[in-house]
């Protein structure tokens, strides 16, 4: 459940980042742009779109982009949170894969394509490396929802 130990094992990290560019094959064509969330999804968003050879795009807590930002408040089990994109980084139109880390309640990823839907980004997918099945997060998502490991 630590996406930080896969890292301090070399052969663990060569077969995630082997099955990160499989997973990112089979994506060809079907997404021009991948988002990831802070801060973790940071590990994996830009190396998908740079497999697929298409841009990346974070998508950041409040204050931390510069520029014209779109900004979500979304609600949490004890209070609110909010996120931002850069306004020219969520092209209409486009055809885009979500990534994170984890999916656990689902609040970040839902709230991630509620986003970008705003800006009329076609979500298509959500990826994440782990996710906690018991909390029934994908349920949240409306978009098709991808996970390597569930626990």
């Amino acid at each position: 459940r630590d996406i930080f130990s896969v890292y301090r094992d070399q052969a663990a990290s060569t077969a995630l980042h082997c099955l990160l560019k499989c997973y990112a094959l089979s994506l060809k064509d079907k997404i021009d742009v991948v988002y990831a969330i802070e801060s973790r999804g940071f590990l994996f968003g830009p190396y998908i779109g740079q497999v697929l050879d298409i841009p990346f795009v974070p998508i950041r807590k409040k204050g931390k982009l510069p520029g014209v930002v779109e900004r979500l408040e979304y609600g949490l089990e004890y209070g609110t949170d909010c996120i931002e994109v850069q306004k020219d980084g969520g092209k209409a139109g486009k055809k885009a894969l979500i990534v994170d880390d984890l999916i656990a309640t689902g609040g970040s990823l839902a709230a991630s394509c509620q986003l970008l839907t705003t800006l009329g980004v076609d979500v298509v997918e959500c990826f994440a490396v782990m996710e906690l099945k018991d909390l029934n997060g994908r349920q949240k998502v409306p978009s098709k929802v991808v996970s390597l490991l569930e626990f």
